[in-house]
């Protein structure tokens, strides 16, 4: 038995903002969709402008909900940005790369997106007994990262995207179909996630999200020095942000250096 809440993790990126189209046209059963912000100061300015300017009026226009979450500490909003420097880097909340190269555990996602959704769905009614239908939107190019176990005790994960056999390449035409520009790729400023190639786009592009990076990864490795432990990078290349990239120049597209992706299903999307 579920709620007959039904709801759609919206991320801001190709494959969210085509679900909304597609709830638009009537091609998919969701109304409702939950966007888990963040922070200003931790998601890409570019996404956050377009729900604003674009995705928010869009929805509106067309009926659908499209409603805008923030985690809360003692009533008051908290970034990812914000947790890492006000504590000092003790709270690392990111899965930045540990000597071997490989990720360390993270709570990003946890913490600022499903928990979050979670607590809206919860106060609207889902439970165990009565777990909401929540959408994610996956691409069939992404199979990989649909996974129904990973669903919590108050949910019931469905895949609408999958189910219409829609790729991630199809998205921009569903989108444009609708009269909207193409979203930017949402993603944090410092998500260890990213390529190097991105990292270099960012380096000489964005010169404020970067710097934004480099003193996350910097409060991290100087709060791990006063521990006496070694430091973490957002890359797998082992160096600092800061050192990694010279103006004009490119590090390799293709080598030991480009990074994984990431398994999450409320990122990315």
């Amino acid at each position: 038995m579920t709620t007959g809440l039904r709801t759609f993790s919206y991320g801001g990126g190709w494959q969210s903002n085509a679900a909304l189209v597609l709830a638009a046209q009537g091609k998919i059963d969701f109304r409702t969709f939950l966007f888990s912000n963040v922070g200003s100061d931790s998601e890409n300015p570019a996404t956050l402008r377009y729900v604003e300017q674009h995705a928010a009026p869009f929805a509106a226009a067309h009926g659908l909900e499209l409603i805008k979450l923030h985690r809360e500490r003692k009533h008051e909003r908290e970034t990812i940005y914000q947790r890492i420097i006000d504590s000092e880097g003790r709270r690392q909340t990111i899965p930045v790369y540990l000597s071997s190269r490989k990720p360390g555990s993270r709570v990003c996602t946890r913490e600022f997106k499903i928990q979050v959704t979670g607590a809206w769905l919860k106060a609207h009614g889902a439970s165990r007994q009565a777990p909401a239908t929540v959408a994610i939107g996956i691409s069939t190019d992404e199979l990989g990262r649909a996974n129904p176990n990973k669903a919590e005790p108050y949910e019931q994960l469905v895949y609408p995207l999958l189910e219409l056999g829609i790729r991630r390449a199809d998205c921009p035409r569903i989108i444009r179909s609708a009269g909207l520009p193409l979203p930017p790729k949402s993603s944090c400023d410092f998500c260890p996630m990213r390529k190097i190639p991105e990292w270099q786009a960012m380096y000489e592009r964005e010169p404020e999200r970067f710097e934004r990076a480099c003193r996350v990864e910097e409060t991290i490795n100087a709060h791990l020095k006063r521990q006496g432990k070694p430091p973490v990078y957002l890359t797998r290349a082992g160096r600092p942000l800061r050192e990694l990239f010279k103006h004009g120049s490119q590090l390799p597209l293709f080598d030991d250096y480009d990074d994984e992706g990431c398994d999450s299903t409320s990122c990315w999307t």
